[in-house]
C-alpha cells in the first residue's frame, strides 16, 4: 500500500516540480551544450537493474578544447563509467557554479521522482549502487539490502550524505534493510528536507 501511495506522489511532485525541471534542463543544455540528462545502470529491488536518471552536473570549462556533444538529445547513457570512491566538495570535473549549486540542494536528483512514479525506486531506501561498487563492497550483504527499493533519501542522506566511505554507507543500508518500518521512514523524510535545504554535507 506505501508503494501505491509513493508513486501516486511521486507523479504528483513531478508534475507540480516541472517548471524547476524544465529550467533547470534548459540551463543545463545551454551551459553543457549537451543532453541535459544523464543516465546510469544501477541495481533496483531484487538485483533488477535500471537506467537511473539525473541531471548533467559534470562537463568540461569553456577554455577546454576536447568539449563535444555527446549525440544524445535529452538523455546520455553512461556506460562503463567509473564511479569515484568518496566525493569531494572541490571536484574538479563540477565547472559550473550553477551544476554545483544543483547538487549541493539536489536538484540534479529531481529527476528520480520518475523512478518513483514507476515503481523503481522508493521516497527512502537503500543508496542506488552500480553491479560494480554493489559486488566489491556489499558482498554477502547485498541480498538483504536489495530486498528494498533504492531511495531518493535513505540514513545515508541524513548521515553524512557523499562524505560518508562505502563501510559506512553499508552499515547504514544494513540497518535500514532490517528495521525498515513506517516510523523508521518518516523520521528519515523529515531529516532529509533541513539537509537538502541547507546543502549540508553534500559534494
Amino acid at each position: 500500500m506505501l508503494f501505491v501511495i509513493e508513486q501516486a506522489i511521486g507523479l504528483a511532485a513531478l508534475i507540480a516540480l516541472s517548471p524547476i525541471l524544465l529550467i533547470a534542463g534548459v540551463a543545463i543544455w545551454i551551459l553543457s551544450r549537451n543532453a541535459p540528462l544523464v543516465a546510469h545502470r544501477r541495481l533496483g529491488r531484487d538485483g533488477r537493474p535500471f537506467w537511473m536518471l539525473k541531471f548533467r552536473t559534470m562537463w568540461p570549462s569553456e577554455a577546454c578544447s576536447n568539449r563535444q556533444r555527446s549525440g544524445a538529445l535529452f538523455i546520455e547513457k553512461l556506460r562503463n563509467k567509473a564511479v569515484p570512491e568518496i566525493k569531494t566538495g572541490d571536484d574538479p570535473r563540477v565547472t559550473s557554479r550553477f551544476a554545483s549549486f544543483c547538487r549541493m540542494h539536489s536538484i540534479d536528483e529531481l529527476p528520480q521522482l520518475w523512478h518513483v512514479a514507476t515503481g523503481e525506486m522508493s521516497f527512502v531506501g537503500p543508496r542506488p549502487m552500480t553491479p560494480q561498487e554493489w559486488s566489491k563492497h556489499y558482498g554477502d550483504s547485498a541480498a538483504e539490502v536489495l530486498r528494498l527499493k533504492p531511495g531518493l533519501s535513505g540514513l545515508w542522506q541524513t548521515r553524512g550524505r557523499n562524505r560518508l566511505t562505502y563501510h559506512q554507507r553499508r552499515r547504514l543500508d544494513i540497518f535500514l534493510a532490517r528495521h525498515y518500518c513506517l516510523i523508521l521512514y518518516l523520521r528519515i523524510l523529515g531529516s532529509t528536507v533541513p539537509r537538502v535545504l541547507t546543502g549540508r554535507d553534500a559534494c
